[in-house]
């Protein structure tokens, strides 16, 4: 298939540059993927569309405030991009200009709080940065970082943890599991005193997310690699819902690749953590996934390429000419989707 299989024209004011006064007070489409029936809703509707002993799987990760502006010695400003934690404070990062940044280039951040010596090059431009510093380092960049917004948001966030799910805990994305930004305490209070079951799984986002599919034939596209990681308790509850017969709702397209890298072909669950480069596109079968919660997406994207192998490419593309029409929010701080 082609990449241009999976375009449309989005005018650019429905991009959502700022987040909803309520979470849960977005707008929901619901794609029945069989027949390709859509209503129309309000998120804090999801619970009617849920049955007792299905599994709302979440992805509990917390983005980090991955941004940081430096100074080289010379009075540069560089912009460092954190993307990836590979232990001994050393991280995978982007930076920028990254003409100006070889090995062996010492970047200073608040005053000289903390430092960052570029110590190799990878590919795609990217580095690999050892920091040094006195202190906690996660205190020091939720004092020195700034959040990293996708692209296409150009507003300023006045409340960071907006760009955070209300379940978030484990540190390590550099983009939000922005399907989960709808809940609430209340409303999954409401989803568990109706019987339905809640398993967390983690998967950290890159910023992968945002990288363009550039290879015109999606098979030749080359996906990006990110930790995940299934506890015990969330292999049992996702477990027993396969064998009781009940759904496995995924919240956002983070969750259904974890589920998917993790369940073996003959539909067990594994306990296991590790990465995933998973790309999945119409033609390929679901092992885990029964029905999925998701954002509205960037044309000709990894992730509406999944969407569209769960639901079909036909109706996926219909739902999303009904929905421009119908004048939806796109992206991350936009209105969702539940495909059952």
């Amino acid at each position: 298939m082609k990449k241009s299989d999976f375009n449309f024209d989005l005018p650019e004011e429905l991009i959502a540059q700022t987040p909803i006064e309520k979470r849960d007070a977005s707008r929901l489409l619901v794609l029945d993927r069989k027949t390709g029936e859509i209503s129309h809703n309000v998120f804090s509707d999801i619970a009617d569309f849920l049955y007792p002993g299905d599994c709302l799987v979440l992805n509990d990760s917390r983005v980090i405030p991955a941004r940081l502006f430096g100074e080289r010695k010379t009075g540069g400003v560089v912009e460092v991009l954190l993307l990836k934690d590979i232990g001994r404070d050393k991280w995978e990062a982007l930076t920028r200009p990254g003409r100006k940044t070889k090995i062996g280039e010492e970047i200073f951040f608040g005053n000289g709080r903390l430092k960052a010596k570029v110590i190799d090059e990878i590919d795609d431009g990217k580095r690999i940065v050892e920091f040094h510093y006195d202190g906690i380092f996660l205190e020091i960049l939720d004092e020195l970082g700034q959040m990293p917004l996708p692209p296409y948001i150009h507003e300023q966030l006045n409340d960071p943890e907006r760009y955070q799910t209300v379940y978030s805990k484990n540190i390590g994305s550099a983009a939000a599991p922005t399907a989960g930004l709808h809940f609430t305490e209340e409303l999954l209070e409401k989803i568990r005193n109706k019987g339905i079951n809640i398993a967390f799984v983690t998967l950290h986002v890159g910023l992968g997310t945002f990288r363009p599919v550039k290879a015109e034939l999606i098979e030749d596209h080359i996906m990006h690699s990110e930790y995940y990681e299934i506890a015990e308790e969330a292999a049992r509850i996702i477990t027993q819902t396969k064998e009781n017969g009940g759904r496995i709702v995924a919240v956002g397209t983070t969750s259904c690749r974890t589920l998917e890298s993790a369940f073996s072909d003959d539909g067990k669950l594994q306990t296991l953590s590790g990465n995933t480069s998973i790309f999945i596109y119409p033609g390929y079968k679901f092992k885990a996934v029964d029905a999925l919660i998701t954002n509205f997406h960037l044309p000709e994207s990894t992730l509406i390429m999944l969407i569209s192998a769960f639901a079909s490419r036909e109706k996926i593309l219909n739902a999303y000419d009904v929905a421009i029409k119908e004048k939806y929010r796109f992206f991350s701080f936009g209105d969702s989707m539940f495909i059952r």
